[in-house]
């Protein structure tokens, strides 16, 4: 059979190049068509399987109204869901199922106890003459794509594994002889039988936590003669149907671009950085709380900005006005570069945003915004955002390694606990991070200070000395080397000698 390629229609998600054999159709879902290399093959049955509640429906709805659009006739088995309901269910997505035939099996007639056939007496008979329904309808309407809704009633009826079996099998051939596209829905947990009739079958999974929004995630369980995606992808099912998000693999993403050193805005900061920092590299700004974190990562995106770049600030943990308050008191004003269309800011709900959407989200800031400075202010609520340290450390490796092959220059922020002493993270990514800013406080003349030093960096040959920081009406202020101390970074320091410090003291506000 020849091979044709096939890229997926996502403007959000950049899809591998596969070759695929055969003819692929989509299913209405951008992100579903990335993960299947372009769709489902046409012409074959696939088990769309999941609890109640995960978004089956909605997913077929899409499916057909994707059809439709096309041209294509498109028919809707319901045995669990009436035409009314479906057609209110279309509604609240803002469509119309105008095109698509809605087929009830269970009618108000077929419910009445005098009727000949009663879906509340399962038998070998009524088994027969529902498959024969299809079977008509199907032959009366032509239809290139199928939804049958759903087989917990079909498995009811057979009474039996074996009856089952064979009435799903001759239904394959059927569908298969009349070249539809066909999705039965199942709400039962994994059937192994019915695994092994469909082409493929798709997972919808539902998880509720204890505080914060459901999290819905997708597996694509089995698919003959494509290479898929695997594993687990998020997505959301909101008003306008489900959104999908491709998981991020960083080595489908490569960008040719040349290294180059940017200035941070503070000329003291740049000497410790041996430079400045470095496109196509990360670096990881650790401290604890109220030490001057976001306001140099401010100073760093600012001067970007000034070079005529385009940046992205994640904002997890502060308000908007709070930021923008507090860096214009700096003399850090970025309401000219939000305005200029420049500058994006995007806060963020670390309880409602999956980790999925927020690769995508940083996906669209790169490919779609051309942002080549990211901020991620601040790691501590991301991490919480994810159901485990495991998980957390291989999707930073996967975001990290996509952002620096794209060339961005990133910032992450990652708050410690303690003040002073036994300074404590919740999790360690020193070693993925290209670059570590360490920021401590430290005690002289009667005043708690700020030092900043860089620990690590794998570009350039940066100081190894540890300076003095302070933050002022004009932004940020790094001193000399604090030669004269010992202990700063434990955070019980000893003074000897007469090392003057920083003068004038910061805006009241601005901690």
């Amino acid at each position: 059979m020849p091979f044709r390629t096939v890229v997926a229609m996502s403007p959000k998600t950049q899809s591998r190049v596969v070759p695929v054999a055969g003819t692929t159709v989509s299913t209405g879902i951008a992100g579903l068509d990335d993960v299947l290399a372009g769709g489902l093959m046409a012409k074959r049955l696939f088990l769309l399987e999941g609890t109640p509640g995960t978004g089956k429906t909605t997913l077929s709805l899409q499916f057909l109204l994707e059809g439709a659009g096309r041209g294509e006739k498109g028919l809707y088995v319901t045995l669990s869901e009436s035409a009314v309901e479906l057609k209110a269910s279309a509604a609240s997505h803002g469509w119309s199922l105008d095109g698509i035939e809605v087929y009830e099996l269970v009618s108000e007639l077929g419910l009445d106890p005098e009727s000949e056939q009663s879906i509340l007496h399962p038998s070998e008979v009524e088994l027969g003459e529902t498959v024969r329904e299809v079977m008509e309808r199907v032959d009366a309407l032509k239809p290139t794509r199928v939804v049958f809704d759903s087989l917990s009633e079909l498995r009811l009826l057979a009474q039996n594994p074996l009856r089952y079996r064979r009435q799903i099998l001759a239904l394959k051939q059927f569908f298969t002889a009349r070249k539809c596209t066909v999705l039965m829905l199942d709400d039962g947990t994994a059937d192994v039988q019915l695994h092994s009739i469909a082409h493929g079958v798709i997972v919808l999974e539902q998880n509720t936590r204890a505080f914060g929004a459901e999290r819905r995630r997708l597996r694509v369980l089995k698919m003959r003669g494509v290479k898929v995606r695997g594993g687990f992808h998020d997505f959301n099912l909101d008003t306008g149907g489900i959104r999908l998000f491709p998981s991020l693999i960083a080595g489908e993403h490569h960008a040719a671009f040349d290294p180059t050193t940017g200035s941070t805005g503070s000329t003291e900061l740049d000497l410790l950085l041996g430079g400045g920092l470095v496109s196509g590299t990360n670096t990881l700004l650790l401290g604890p709380s109220g030490v001057g974190k976001t306001t140099t990562a401010v100073r760093c995106m600012l001067a970007a900005l000034d070079r005529g770049e385009k940046a992205t600030y994640f904002l997890f943990d502060e308000g908007l006005a709070t930021l923008l308050a507090r860096s214009a008191m700096l003399g850090m004003d970025l309401r000219p570069h939000i305005e200029s269309g420049a500058l994006t800011i995007l806060p963020v709900n670390p309880a409602e945003l999956a980790p999925g959407e927020f690769a995508c989200r940083v996906r669209e800031a790169v490919e779609d915004h051309g942002s080549t400075f990211v901020v991620l202010d601040s790691l501590n609520a991301y991490i919480h955002a994810m159901p485990g340290e495991q998980y957390l450390i291989l999707q930073m490796h996967e975001l990290l390694t996509y952002l620096n092959q794209k060339g961005v220059t990133t910032l992450l922020v990652l708050g410690q606990h303690g003040v002073i002493g036994d300074v404590r993270t919740d999790i360690d990514l020193s070693y993925l991070s290209d670059c570590i800013l360490l920021f401590r406080y430290f005690e002289a003349k009667g005043e708690v200070r700020s030092a900043i030093s860089v620990v690590k960096s794998r570009v350039n040959a940066h100081e190894r000395t540890i300076r003095e920081m302070k933050l002022s009406s004009t932004g940020l202020q790094v001193g000399p080397a604090l030669a004269d101390f010992q202990g700063v970074l434990s955070g019980l320091p000893s003074y000897a000698g007469e090392m003057a410090m920083l003068e004038g003291a910061a805006p009241e506000s601005a901690t």
